[in-house]
């Protein structure tokens, strides 16, 4: 399973929450985040090269506080929901976490995709960017509300669900032994 051995995220706001959730090394932040970026970069020029040679596009026009918003509580709900159903040890070996996670991002495009144009991931909107799906002019949008919802995700995570217990509770009853 891919996500045991990378975590298989492909959005820089889910590894930023990943990051600060201390499941991530921060060493590797930087080189997921250049492939990410990369990756949509690559294949919206493929797209715009090969798949859509001299189709004219209308970029979206989105209201700036709406964009905003719908972009912030979807990204939060997917990063929130990657945190819980990939990386908290009570969902360990789930394989059905992937259903959490698409459902998420279908549900955000069905009610916010009009507004925003649902990317709810900076790698997408750079994608989108360079198709001319959006005008470059509103990738900040995007990249604001992104990252900060992942960090907010993340935090909430961490107020949410406490780290383990490490450290015995001392207690004056005797230490438990298994029968035979």
């Amino acid at each position: 399973m891919p996500a045991a051995i990378y975590l298989g995220h492909y959005n820089p706001a889910v590894t930023l929450g990943v990051l600060i959730r201390g499941k991530v090394n921060a060493s590797d932040v930087v080189p997921y985040w250049v492939a990410q970026f990369a990756g949509a970069a690559l294949a919206a020029l493929i797209v715009s090269k090969c798949f859509r040679a001299g189709v004219a596009v209308t970029p979206i026009a989105p209201h700036v506080g709406p964009a905003l918003l719908a972009e912030f509580l979807f990204t939060f709900a997917l990063v929130y929901v990657v945190l819980n159903a990939a990386t908290a040890e009570g969902t360990s070996g789930n394989s059905f976490y992937g259903l959490a996670i698409g459902m998420t991002v279908m549900t955000g495009a069905f009610a916010v995709g009009d507004i925003s144009g649902d990317a709810f991931n900076p790698a997408v909107a750079l994608g989108i960017c360079i198709l001319g799906i959006s005008d470059w002019a509103n990738i900040w949008i995007y990249l604001l509300a992104n990252f900060a919802a992942g960090v907010t995700a993340a935090v909430v995570f961490q107020l949410i669900n406490p780290p383990l217990q490490v450290t015995p509770i001392a207690t004056d009853e005797p230490p438990y032994e298994t029968p035979d």
